[in-house]
């Protein structure tokens, strides 16, 4: 009786037992149910990153000429799409030179001067033929007509021509600086006051040729040398775009200033080869999109800058001639328009006819 009450007692026990484990679920996780291993992540690549380079930058007028101001927006740019990777060093105010010792520079391979902005005439004797087209006298009637050209397909080709030519310089964009006109030291009414005058000039075929038509004498002096030059009279005057003519201070040398307008101040900003070759691919186009941001910045500021600067320059009292009629002088420099296009005269009437 004993022994059969423990089995049953016993049996109760493994009953319940069993139960309870069932009501718990306790089980043995089975394979599928096993957590996935965590993933190791892949390692961040590292940005990559161009080289940072300096880049010297020759200006021979100061910094708050319509040139200067090109020169600081153009640097500003380069630096924001170069994500910083290229600096750009203004040398202003001539401290590098004239625009031929800098072009001497430049080509000479000296590698202290890597950019410039250069008038385009300076250009032609180093591989720059072309250029010489847009500073023949009385080309562009208007800062319209410039443009016109300077946007056109003709600009890359006058750009290049110099590295095409094997010179170590390319154009990298156009810009202009307003008409140039002649200022001296002793008053002056018209065209027939210039006859006789020492008017200096940098060296250039047209130039000189238009002085000489013009009755003036053509006389050589560097343009940091101009200053005094007017002031001992190893000149009777000069030609400059209005801006410069002010802020290089030369009204107060030669106060007279007579507006004819005989050529518009087309400038280029060039690198050597070498610097430009040494840039990555990203890196040469910021200088390139730069650049169209750069040239649409001098086309809005120009006009209205030298605006400005004629009217300081009349409330200041420096004689301010108007020439009322163009054509004497166009009919008096006629025959150095003549000699300098003879080489390329479809080109040149191609951008006559932009106008």
């Amino acid at each position: 009786m004993k022994k059969g009450f423990k089995v049953v007692v016993l049996s109760l026990v493994l009953v319940l037992f069993a139960a309870t484990l069932a009501g718990c679920g306790m089980k043995s996780p089975t394979p599928a149910e096993q957590p996935a291993p965590a993933e190791t992540p892949a390692p961040a690549e590292a940005p990559s990153k161009d080289p940072v380079v300096t880049l010297v930058y020759a200006e021979v007028n100061p910094l708050d000429t319509i040139v200067g101001k090109m020169a600081t927006f153009y640097k500003e740019k380069v630096e924001e799409l170069s994500e910083g990777t290229i600096v750009i060093d203004i040398q202003a105010s001539g401290v590098l030179g004239s625009e031929n010792d800098v072009l001497d520079t430049m080509l000479g391979g000296g590698d202290t001067i890597d950019m410039s902005r250069i008038s385009a005439f300076a250009l032609t004797p180093y591989g720059g033929e072309k250029s010489k087209l847009l500073s023949i006298p009385f080309t562009f009637v208007n800062r319209e007509h410039f443009w016109n050209f300077a946007t056109s397909d003709l600009a890359p080709e006058f750009l290049l021509e110099p590295h095409e030519n094997g010179s170590g310089v390319r154009g990298l964009f156009y810009g202009e600086e307003g008409f140039r006109h002649f200022f001296t030291v002793d008053p002056i009414s018209g065209i027939e006051d210039l006859k006789g005058m020492k008017i200096r000039v940098s060296n250039d075929p047209v130039m000189n040729g238009m002085v000489e038509g013009l009755g003036a004498s053509p006389t050589v002096v560097s343009f940091g040398e101009l200053y005094s030059a007017l002031q001992t009279g190893v000149v009777d005057g000069a030609e400059q775009p209005i801006a410069n003519y002010k802020s290089n201070g030369f009204q107060e040398v030669a106060p007279n200033l007579i507006l004819d307008g005989h050529t518009l101040g087309a400038i280029q900003v060039i690198i050597t080869d070498k610097a430009w070759d040494g840039l990555t691919e990203k890196q040469q186009n910021a200088l390139v999109e730069a650049g169209k941001l750069a040239s649409e910045y001098n086309r809005q500021i120009s006009e209205e800058a030298e605006n400005k600067v004629l009217e300081e320059l009349k409330a200041d009292g420096i004689n301010v001639v108007e020439v009322k009629d163009i054509t004497p002088w166009q009919e008096a420099v006629k025959g150095v328009i003549e000699s300098a296009t003879a080489n390329n005269k479809e080109l040149y009437q191609k951008i006559v006819d932009m106008k």
